[in-house]
């Protein structure tokens, strides 16, 4: 599916349905111009699916929550998670507050829309 298409239910879903979430942590995410951290938590919840993921010193050991839909493809070969996002289109996405639960809707709102609007 191309991610100019994606709707609000796409985006909290991965593309393979199948997909084990609790499986991908620990994973690498690379996005598509270079690696962004390591996957530190996953849930495959239905219509809210995610990946949060530990940027290190990326960006100042900040914590990222990304969308399901923005996962291209899983390598279980290299345990490496694709996305379908730059570095800076992750960099800018409201900021995860770890005190903040992932399913708050005004929160899940702001970065649904943000990922929908790239």
């Amino acid at each position: 599916m191309d991610r100019d298409r994606q709707t609000t239910a796409d985006i909290w879903s991965f593309r393979e349905q199948s997909l084990d979430a609790a499986g991908l942590v620990g994973f690498s995410v690379e996005a598509t111009d270079g690696s962004i951290g390591k996957i530190d938590e996953a849930t495959a919840d239905t219509g809210r699916s995610h990946v949060i993921v530990d940027t290190g010193p990326w960006i100042f050991g900040k914590k990222v929550l990304l969308p399901a839909g923005v996962v291209e493809r899983v390598d279980l070969d290299t345990e490496t998670v694709f996305v379908n996002r730059t570095k800076d289109e992750i960099k800018n996405a409201p900021e995860f507050d770890t005190d903040m639960q992932p399913g708050d809707e005004d929160y899940r709102s702001r970065v649904g829309g943000y990922y929908e609007g790239l």
